[in-house]
């Protein structure tokens, strides 16, 4: 990739996301340009999905142009001046990640083949799935597990299936054991996107959305469609604990898939580590406090995060301390049967990802 590229990708991604501003640097060099290339290009889908004003059909106009900007630049300047035209990207810093779009998707094109092609799958996915589900958005919920767990796949597992891919071409060990990674990938992805959908369903509702599967709450007794108030319900406290559960289920096998990198690969480790423990110790903070009202309520602190990467640092070389790590880091959540999970397990149905 070229130097002004890569100049652009470090000033952009600190301002969209200073989780990735400190994972992505441990990575190895090789994989830095895309990995980078590849949030940012996915930042900017979420930014077309998070436009709660906007029409479905306007955003599928926005998706296609996007895409179309993968292979060509004056389509990369329509979406950028489109989007921008609308009025609704209000934010500063999305407004320049917006306005540099077509410099994203010209770094795309530098880009060795084998990485574009991992990249484009990954995006194209995620685009035309968010545009499916776009008509499913209500304060309500999803009408089931089934499509909770194809909604993570869209936006977070098929990521995974993504930096897999490329974590495999640069080492032989990984790429031996490269469908074992992507299955495990998927539950990475499902863990760590549905830690998000608990800690922001309070911010979501604010907007009018929520991603709450309903029959888990109608299990145990609490109609989202009727309820008021349900964080007064004891049914929907139990429920948020049952997906804390199943969350915790998934970033097991998060962990297994972090233990199956080589160790000598520190950096890709890290970047993986990091990730789960911070889910690990969101979880436990709404597992304590299933009543939150608001993300800020269950939001870890700085001083947590730093002991994270701290304690991830100093074990990330060895598997029997890593193991420790991870084995201590759930030790106080709620746990479930792998046959409890039934729709939300991790690629069952192929990954169809349709909305039914």
């Amino acid at each position: 990739m070229r130097p002004a590229s890569l100049a652009l990708q470090n000033r952009l991604l600190p301002g969209v996301s200073r989780t990735f501003a400190l994972t992505i640097p441990q990575l190895p060099v090789a994989l830095r340009p895309a990995i980078t290339n590849a949030y940012l290009l996915c930042r900017i889908a979420d930014t077309v999905e998070d436009s709660t004003a906007m029409a479905p059909d306007d955003k599928d106009a926005h998706y296609r142009r996007l895409l179309a900007g993968l292979d060509d630049e004056s389509a990369a300047r329509k979406f950028s001046e489109a989007l921008l035209g609308t009025g609704l990207i209000q934010d500063p810093l999305e407004r320049e990640l917006i306005n540099q779009t077509p410099g994203v998707l010209r770094a795309f094109g530098e880009l060795p083949a084998e990485q574009q092609a991992a990249l484009r799958d990954c995006v194209t996915t995620m685009c035309h799935g968010m545009a499916d589900f776009e008509r499913l958005k209500n304060p309500y919920g999803l009408k089931d597990s089934g499509y909770l767990r194809d909604y993570c796949y869209v936006v977070a597992g098929c990521v995974g299936e993504m930096l897999t891919r490329l974590f495999a071409d640069i080492h032989p060990r990984i790429h031996d054991q490269r469908e074992e990674l992507r299955h495990l990938s998927l539950a990475f992805g499902q863990g760590l996107q549905m830690t998000n959908i608990l800690k922001d369903v309070w911010d979501d509702r604010q907007r009018g959305i929520c991603w709450l599967p309903r029959d888990v709450f109608a299990a145990r007794g609490i109609d989202l469609t009727q309820t008021q108030h349900w964080q007064d319900h004891p049914g929907y406290r139990d429920g948020i604990h049952f997906l804390v559960a199943v969350a915790h289920h998934h970033l097991r096998l998060a962990q297994e898939y972090t233990l199956r990198i080589p160790a000598s690969e520190a950096g890709i480790r890290r970047f993986c580590s990091w990730s789960i423990g911070m889910a690990f110790a969101t979880l436990r903070k709404i597992a304590n406090n299933p009543g939150y009202t608001a993300s800020a309520q269950v939001k870890i602190s700085r001083r947590q995060l730093r002991f994270i990467v701290a304690t991830n640092n100093l074990t990330v070389g060895n598997d029997t301390l890593l193991r420790g790590v991870f084995q201590l880091s759930g030790k106080r959540l709620p746990s479930v049967q792998e046959q409890e999970i039934g729709q939300l397990k991790a690629g069952a149905d192929d990954n169809a990802a349709t909305p039914r």
